[in-house]
């Protein structure tokens, strides 16, 4: 599903260039889940950022679902990012002026559905919040947000789901409610997750742990995936 073969992100700054991924190389395979963890500004955003098509790899192969990525222009990343992935950030980044229902229904409005609004309703309803469609982003709680922007996610049942932080903002028992629905809907769609956490016990929910530092991936943690699945590759 994943396969990143000596990525590099170089970008500019005043006091020069800033070096954010090394030489970083990752294989995950459809249906698993993985848990990225490791210190802030060790690259696990940008990490996340250069797979969802919304950074571009200064160096080495970005490959999403036997898709290349390298070299795709911004409407073919779109469409990509419409057909494959569902997104969950710690922000939640809902439409504040449209309704919850609205919030859902739009990237299923994008892709041509005709019937992005049951579906949407459909999604929002297995999170929780059929009562909630109408309302609107400020007159929901954090944890009804992030709900909301779960179902968004998972509406089109995609292929992939990338989760940056999503209890982030949450406190810990409505977080642990989030984590919940969201290991349980990746089990209902069989989508691989890609979940980036600073919470080791989050992150043991995994199948797989992998530790990033300094923009390069260090060995797996204690329980990780067997051997035969690929962690990194050695550069050439």
């Amino acid at each position: 599903m994943i396969d990143l073969a000596n990525v590099e992100l170089t970008l500019p700054s005043s006091a020069g260039p800033v070096h954010i991924l090394r030489g970083l190389s990752l294989s995950v395979p459809d249906g698993q889940s993985l848990s990225v963890v490791g210190p802030s500004g060790s690259g696990k955003s940008s990490m996340m950022m250069i797979i969802a098509g919304l950074e571009r790899a200064s160096a080495g192969r970005v490959a999403v679902g036997g898709r290349t990525l390298t070299g795709l222009s911004e409407d073919d990343l779109a469409r990509f990012r419409r057909e494959t992935l569902g997104i969950v950030f710690q922000d939640f980044h809902l439409v504040p002026t449209m309704s919850a229902l609205e919030n859902v229904a739009i990237p299923l409005e994008l892709a041509g559905r005709d019937d992005a609004f049951d579906r949407a309703e459909a999604s929002l309803r297995s999170v929780g919040l059929g009562h909630r469609l109408g309302h609107y982003p400020g007159q929901l709680s954090g944890g009804e947000q992030q709900r909301t922007a779960l179902a968004r996610a998972v509406a089109a049942a995609p292929k992939l789901i990338l989760a940056d932080e999503p209890t982030g903002n949450l406190d810990g028992d409505t977080g642990r409610q989030v984590i919940d629905l969201l290991f349980d809907l990746r089990a209902q769609h069989g989508s691989t997750l890609l979940l980036i956490t600073h919470d080791r016990d989050l992150a043991a929910r995994c199948e797989r742990t992998v530790h990033l530092r300094d923009g390069l991936i260090g060995p797996e943690a204690d329980g990780a995936a067997p051997p035969a699945v690929a962690l990194a590759r050695p550069a050439q």
